[in-house]
């Protein structure tokens, strides 16, 4: 009997363990999610899906998220235990497409909210943004219940975002996560149309011995986060007992602040030939009208969020490993 028993357990191994399913996972944090995922759990058990064909060595779907029978029946298909809505457009480039915008952000996350529901998903995250605050919000030490009068596209969908997860997690008793990310800095994938890209492109610009023309003015300040710290925050929120979490919408997020001057300047003590002008576009209304510093303090105390990188630690970081980058191209 109890041979059986232990036959019984270790072929139902796959079954018992983990399911995840990213959707939107060739952008810049969904891709890098896909990595954390994949050393977390087998790849067999990581699923990943995009609007277009991901160059994947792993199970993945081509999904437009408006389509919402399509992806139903995936999820239906799939069943997975733990869903990441990732699919966005961010706030620059909302700006020039503003009801496509709306169309993707909105419908696509009310797609797989419902779809999640009907599906009995165990776990979804929702990645919300400092995009929510506007011109009347709290600039410094914004607090996690404010005014909340976003002035892009992207922000608002966003903050609706916000109180479509609160609502299904109150009327339908649904385990629906989410995190307010300020500007997120990555070495391993490029910017995608976000009023924060200065912060990446940069770097390329820096070690390529390029006159960087910088599109805010140099003393905009804007709260920032490296990329592992963004994942660690997502792993370490999915992870929380959900008896702790008391926030049912998006949790605010904070790391580091800084301005272009300021990151220019970390970066010349390691590159000291580094050359920047200033330009701003129409990003700088958007980045005017955004906060300078967050308060998080919920998350620390809800799910123990304390963040690793500091403005010198992640320009070292950054540098010693995207030289290694353009090295092996």
């Amino acid at each position: 009997m109890r041979l059986y028993y232990y036959l019984f357990l270790f072929n139902n191994l796959e079954t018992m363990a983990e399911t995840i399913l990213l959707l939107g996972a060739g952008g810049q944090i969904g891709s890098e999610l896909a990595t954390m995922y994949n050393e977390q759990y087998n790849k067999k058990n990581v699923i990943l899906s995009d609007v277009k064909p991901l160059e994947v060595d792993q199970e993945s779907y081509e999904l437009d998220v408006l389509d919402f029978e399509k992806l139903d029946n995936l999820i239906s298909k799939l069943r997975p235990t733990i869903l990441l809505h990732l699919p966005a457009v961010l706030s620059a480039k909302g700006e020039s497409i503003p009801q496509k915008a709306w169309q993707i952000n909105m419908q696509g996350l009310l797609n797989t909210l419902e779809s999640a529901k009907n599906n009995n998903v165990a776990k979804i995250f929702y990645p919300s943004s400092i995009a929510v605050f506007g011109n009347t919000t709290p600039k410094l030490n914004t607090p996690q219940h404010t005014i909340n009068e976003p002035t892009t596209v992207y922000g608002i969908s966003k903050y609706a975002g916000e109180m479509w997860v609160q609502y299904y997690n109150e009327k339908y008793n649904m385990d629906i996560r989410g995190l307010r990310f300020p500007g997120v800095i990555s070495y391993k994938t490029k910017p995608g149309g976000g009023t924060t890209d200065y912060a990446v492109d940069i770097f390329y610009h820096a070690l390529q011995g390029k006159k960087y023309t910088c599109f805010l003015n140099e003393n905009t300040r804007l709260p920032m986060m490296y990329m592992p710290d963004a994942l660690q925050a997502v792993h370490k929120l999915m992870t929380c007992d959900k008896a702790k979490l008391n926030i049912k919408s998006a949790y605010n997020l904070h790391s580091m602040s800084f301005t272009p001057a300021e990151l220019y300047n970390a970066i010349k003590k390691i590159i000291p030939n580094i050359e920047i002008e200033y330009q701003p576009d129409m990003r700088q209304q958007i980045a005017d009208s955004w906060v300078h510093s967050i308060d998080d303090a919920q998350s620390r105390t809800d799910w123990g969020w304390l963040p690793t990188y500091n403005l010198n630690t992640m320009v070292e970081d950054v540098i010693q490993n995207l030289t290694q980058q353009l090295l092996d191209k």
